[in-house]
C-alpha cells in the first residue's frame, strides 16, 4: 500500500520507502505521473487519499465511524471536528504558502484587487464632486442635496454586510465580480438619467455594488499571503484607495470644467460634462471586473468548504507561477495532500433508525441550511465581534469622515466670510433710464427706486435688492444665481426669458407685470467655478495626496512594530493634530491641517485592515469585515450630520468631538488581541 506520512502540520506528503509496484496506493488512478515501472514523480498530485490508504484514523474516516455508522452524530460534536479541522488547516496552509513564496502571482493579484479597492475609493468622491453642477441640473433644494451626499454611504452600508456574508457562503471571487458589475451597471445608468429621483436610485445601488470591495478585496488577498508578507502588502494594497481618491479628483478637474462637452435634445434632455465625470468614474470597476476573470478563485475557500482538488490546483498554480519568474522552473510543488474541512453534512450520518425529527433537525442544520445561513453568520458576528472592536471601529470612523467633511465646510465658510466683507451696500439711492448689460455681483440695494430701467443679457451673482421699487423696468435674457428681491414692488415691468422664478421674490407685490418666455428649469451657471474646482477638486487632491507618507510608513512598520502599537500611535498622534485645528483661521491654514491629520490617521485604518482579517476565522471572515465596514458607513453618516452642523457656530465641539473619540480609540485599541506572526485563522 502507497505510504503516506502524516506531517506536523496536518498535511500529507510523500514517504520515502514507498513500494513502487503498488496497485492500491493513495492516489487517484486517473492522475497522471506514472512512469513504465507504476512509481509516481515526486510532487505529482495523487488525489484525495482513499479510505484504506491510512487516512481511516482521521476524525471523520471510515475508521472512526464503524462502531456506530448508523447512529445519529450530534451536531455539536460535528462542529468540533469542523474545528479540529479548521485549525489543522490553518498550520498547513501557512507551511504551503511558504512554499509557494511571494512572487508573480500575488503582485498580480495586488494590482487586479487594488482596481477593485480604487473603484471604492472613486465611490466615496463622486457624489461630492458632482454636487455642485447637478445640483443646478437637476434644482436640488438643500434636503435634496443633503439626501444625495448621505445615499452612498447607505448603500454601502447594506453592500459591505451583502456581499460579506455572500462571499463566506459562494466565494470570494465571485462575489467580487458580482458586486463590482452591480456597481458599474448603475453607475453607468445614473450618468444618462435626468430625473433627481431615478439618479438617487441608480446611487444607491452604485453603492450597494461597491460596498462589498472593502470586505473582500482584503479577506481575499490575506488568503494569498504569508504571516511575515501579510502586514506589509495588505498595507501596500491600501494604497489604491488613495489612487482612486487621486484618480477621481484628477478627472473631475479634467472633465467637470469643460462645459462645452455637452449636448441636449430639446429641453427635455441634457447631458452636461458632469455626467461624462460619473461615466469615466466607472472605469476602475469595469477594469476590476475584466482582470478579476484571470484570477483564481481562493484555495483557502475551497479547502474550507471541502473542495480539496479546486483548492490544491490553485495553490500549484501560485507556486509554479512564482517559481518560473524566480527562474527556478524546475522546482516541483511537493504537497500532495491538504487537510480539508468536512462540512457538517458529510459528518452527520443518518440510520433507518433515527427518529423523524432529529432527520428533519439534521436537513435544516445540514443541506438544507442555505436559507438559515446568513442569518447564523450575523449572529455569529454580533457575539463574537466584541466591544472593544465595535466601539473602535464606530470611534474611528465617526472623527475620520466627520473631520474630513468638516474640513472642506469650514474653507467654504471661510470663503463666504471673505466673500461677505467685501460686499457693497447701496441704499436710498434713485435710477432712471439706465441700462444694465453687465455683470451685478456681490451687492445689496436697499430702498432704491429704479424707474424705466433695463436689465439686457446679464448676470448677477449675490445680489440681494430689499424695500425697493421697480415701475415700468424692463428685464430680458438673466441668468441669477444667490439672487433674490425681498420686500420689493414690481409696477407695469416685464420679464422676458429670465430664470427669476418665484422663489426669488420674498414677500413682493407684483402689479400689472408680465412674465413671458421663462426659462425652463434650472440654469447652469459655471461663471464663478474655477474657485469652485479649485476649492473642491484641489483640496481634495491635495488631501488624499497628503496621506500618501502615512501609507509607506505604515506598510514598511507593521510587521516590525505590531498591529496594536500601529493602531494605537496612529489614534493618539491623530489625537494630538486634532487641536491644532484650533489655530486653523485660513483657507491655506485649514488645507495644511487637513493634509497632517490624513497622513496621521491613515496608519490606524491600515492597522485596522490587517487586525480584521487576521482576527477571525475563515469561514466567517468576510462576514466580520462586511459587518464592521457597514458600522463605518453608519457611523460616517452620523459623523458627518453631527459635525456639519457645528460649521459657522463653532469649532471646538467638532474639535473636542474628535479628538475625544480618537483617544478612546486609542485605548481600545489595547483591549484587542496581537494577531503579528499567528497563522491565518
Amino acid at each position: 500500500m502507497f505510504n503516506l506520512k502524516q506531517s506536523q502540520d496536518g498535511g500529507y506528503y510523500r514517504g520515502d520507502s514507498q513500494a513502487a509496484n503498488d496497485d492500491e496506493g493513495g492516489h487517484s488512478d486517473s492522475t497522471e505521473g506514472h512512469d513504465e515501472d507504476d512509481e509516481i514523480y515526486e510532487g505529482e498530485y495523487q488525489g484525495i487519499p482513499r479510505a484504506d490508504s491510512g487516512k481511516g484514523d482521521l476524525a471523520g474516516g471510515p475508521g472512526s465511524i464503524t462502531a456506530g455508522a448508523q447512529q445519529f452524530r450530534d451536531i455539536g460534536a460535528s462542529e468540533a471536528e469542523r474545528r479540529k479541522d479548521q485549525e489543522e488547516l490553518a498550520q498547513q496552509y501557512e507551511t504551503i504558502l511558504q512554499e509557494c513564496g511571494h512572487g508573480k502571482f500575488q503582485w498580480s493579484l495586488y494590482f487586479v484587487l487594488g482596481l477593485a479597492l480604487m473603484a471604492d475609493g472613486v465611490e466615496i468622491f463622486v457624489v461630492g464632486f458632482v454636487l455642485p453642477s447637478a445640483e443646478k441640473d437637476m434644482c436640488l433644494s438643500e434636503p435634496s442635496k443633503s439626501m444625495l451626499g448621505l445615499i452612498v454611504y447607505f448603500g454601502m452600508m447594506v453592500g459591505a454586510f451583502l456581499w460579506g456574508a455572500m462571499a463566506d457562503r459562494i466565494g470570494r471571487r465571485q462575489s467580487l465580480i458580482i458586486s463590482l458589475s452591480i456597481n458599474s451597471i448603475f453607475s453607468f445608468f445614473s450618468s444618462f438619467v435626468q430625473g433627481y429621483s431615478t439618479f438617487l436610485f441608480c446611487r444607491l445601488l452604485s453603492g450597494v455594488g461597491i460596498g462589498g470591495s472593502i470586505p473582500i478585496v482584503f479577506s481575499y488577498y490575506s488568503e494569498f499571503l504569508s504571516q511575515e508578507k501579510r502586514g506589509e502588502h495588505l498595507s501596500w494594497l491600501c494604497m489604491f484607495w488613495m489612487i482612486g481618491g487621486i484618480y477621481a479628483s484628477a478627472m473631475a478637474w479634467a472633465i467637470i470644467p469643460h462645459y462645452g462637452w455637452s449636448f441636449q435634445m430639446g429641453s427635455a434632455y441634457q447631458f452636461h460634462s458632469w455626467r461624462v465625470f460619473v461615466l469615466v468614474c466607472a472605469f476602475p470597476s469595469v477594469a476590476a471586473i475584466a482582470a478579476l476573470n484571470a484570477m483564481p478563485e481562493s484555495p483557502r475557500f475551497y479547502l474550507e468548504n471541502g473542495k480539496h482538488d479546486e483548492g490544491w490546483m490553485i495553490l500549484k498554480q501560485v507556486h509554479d507561477t512564482n517559481m518560473r519568474a524566480k527562474g527556478y522552473p524546475e522546482r516541483v510543488f511537493t504537497v500532495t495532500t491538504i487537510k480539508t474541512v468536512k462540512q457538517i453534512e458529510e459528518l452527520v450520518e443518518i440510520g433507518t433508525d433515527t427518529p423523524i425529527w432529529q432527520r428533519y433537525r439534521m436537513k435544516i442544520m445540514g443541506k438544507q441550511k442555505a436559507p438559515l445561513i446568513f442569518l447564523c453568520l450575523v449572529m455569529y458576528v454580533l457575539l463574537n465581534l466584541g466591544a472593544s472592536s465595535i466601539c473602535l471601529v464606530f470611534n474611528q470612523t465617526c472623527s475620520y469622515y466627520g473631520l474630513t467633511v468638516w474640513f472642506p465646510d469650514m474653507i467654504k465658510y471661510i470663503q463666504k466670510q471673505e466673500y461677505d466683507s467685501r460686499t457693497k451696500t447701496f441704499t436710498n439711492e434713485r435710477v432712471e433710464h439706465v441700462t444694465f448689460n453687465f455683470t451685478l455681483e456681490n451687492q445689496v440695494h436697499r430702498e432704491g427706486h429704479y424707474f424705466n430701467d433695463k436689465f439686457l443679457n446679464l448676470k448677477m451673482k449675490s445680489m440681494v435688492f430689499e424695500n425697493s421699487v421697480f415701475e415700468e423696468c424692463f428685464f430680458e435674457d438673466i441668468t441669477s444665481t444667490h439672487t433674490f428681491f425681498r420686500n420689493c414692488t414690481f409696477i407695469a415691468s416685464l420679464f422676458y426669458n429670465t430664470d427669476l422664478f418665484k422663489y426669488r421674490f420674498v414677500n413682493c407685490k407684483l402689479i400689472n407685470s408680465t412674465f413671458l418666455h421663462n426659462k425652463e428649469g434650472c440654469i447652469l451657471d459655471f461663471s464663478d467655478d474655477f474657485n469652485n474646482a479649485y476649492m473642491i477638486y484641489f483640496v481634495n487632491f491635495l488631501g488624499t495626496l497628503a496621506v500618501l507618507p502615512g501609507n509607506i510608513v505604515s506598510a514598511l512598520l507593521m510587521d516590525k512594530i505590531g498591529r496594536l502599537r500601529m493602531l494605537a500611535g496612529s489614534s493618539i498622534i491623530s489625537c494630538v493634530s486634532c487641536f491644532f485645528l484650533m489655530f486653523g483661521n485660513s483657507e491655506s491654514g485649514m488645507i495644511a491641517l487637513l493634509c497632517l491629520f490624513g497622513g496621521i490617521s491613515i496608519a490606524s485604518w491600515n492597522a485596522l485592515d490587517v487586525i480584521t482579517v487576521e482576527l477571525y476565522p475563515s469561514d466567517k471572515r468576510t462576514t466580520a469585515f462586511g459587518f464592521l465596514n457597514a458600522l463605518c458607513k453608519l457611523a460616517a453618516v452620523l459623523g458627518i450630520s453631527i459635525f456639519q452642523s457645528f460649521v459657522g457656530i463653532t469649532k471646538a465641539v467638532p474639535i473636542i468631538f474628535a479628538a475625544g473619540a480618537l483617544a478612546a480609540g486609542s485605548f481600545l485599541a489595547t483591549k484587542l488581541p496581537e494577531t503579528r506572526g499567528q497563522v491565518l485563522q
